[in-house]
């Protein structure tokens, strides 16, 4: 395998309201950061685990998960699995995962776990995606924690910009207690649909209240996008022709670009 003199690129996909593409986003960007040849990881870190089954991977069928590692359960290559695509990893989430607020509620380095278990492979990759939960809980700031970067998945509808106040709010108690150098690198504008006004007046308060950090790729509508988890692939494996798949593919050379990794 091969490895790197310097440490990933960490970020962390998050948005505590539900239903914005989120997962889509997180699974599809790394598909496409891998056939560009891009060594990725992809960690889920959501009890719901549908990025695991968006790779076919089903938490019925035993293996260790995110939660194993962080405790040190099981060691980074017990727990990491292949894809499909040669240079992407991913580590499944599990139900038990969501246990781990109360469990851990009286350890003191609770907030650390994840950042301390990606550094086990630290020089594996070039980038690691994290897939928080839609919540901000412990989970979540474990992942903000562990990241260099946040990118914040929005859907095209009203109050898309509702929730976002305490989303920046932890990102910025992150910064000041653990995480000094953790940054919004921006927001993806998901299910856009060209044709609808709606789409264009929240692609427009988003960039008014967000200037400069607003991705230029929309990731539209597409029912082969929505289609592809079911049959436990990303949607260029499963579509390449389909719009999503074209839409990540740019979105992916976009972060590529931000990140002075092309």
């Amino acid at each position: 395998m091969k490895h790197f003199d310097r440490p990933p690129v960490v970020i962390a996909l998050a948005n505590q309201k539900g239903g914005v593409g989120k997962t889509t986003t997180t699974v599809n960007l790394a598909a496409s950061l891998a056939v560009y040849e891009v060594p990725t990881l992809l960690v889920d870190m959501d009890p719901q685990a549908n990025a695991s089954l968006a790779f076919g991977l089903d938490y019925r069928a035993g293996g260790g998960h995110v939660y194993d590692l962080m405790l040190g359960r099981l060691s980074f290559d017990q727990v990491v699995r292949k894809t499909e695509l040669e240079s992407l990893d991913i580590i499944p989430s599990h139900p038990d995962v969501v246990a781990a607020e109360v469990e851990l509620v009286g350890l003191e380095d609770r907030t650390l776990l994840l950042r301390q278990a990606l550094s086990l492979a630290a020089d594996r990759y070039a980038v690691v995606l994290i897939d928080c939960p839609p919540a901000l809980g412990f989970l979540t700031l474990n992942a903000l924690v562990a990241a260099n970067h946040v990118i914040v998945p929005m859907q095209c509808e009203f109050y898309a910009l509702d929730g976002l106040v305490r989303l920046v709010q932890t990102i910025d108690l992150t910064r000041r207690s653990w995480n000094p150098g953790l940054d919004i690198l921006g927001l993806v504008l998901t299910m856009f649909d060209a044709r609808a006004r709606l789409s264009h007046q929240v692609a427009e308060d988003v960039e008014r209240h967000f200037p400069g950090k607003v991705f230029k790729t929309r990731v539209p509508r597409n029912v082969r996008l929505a289609e592809s988890p079911s049959h436990g692939k990303p949607v260029i494996l499963f579509d390449v022709r389909a719009s999503g798949a074209t839409a990540h593919m740019e979105l992916a050379a976009e972060l590529l670009a931000r990140l002075n990794l092309n």
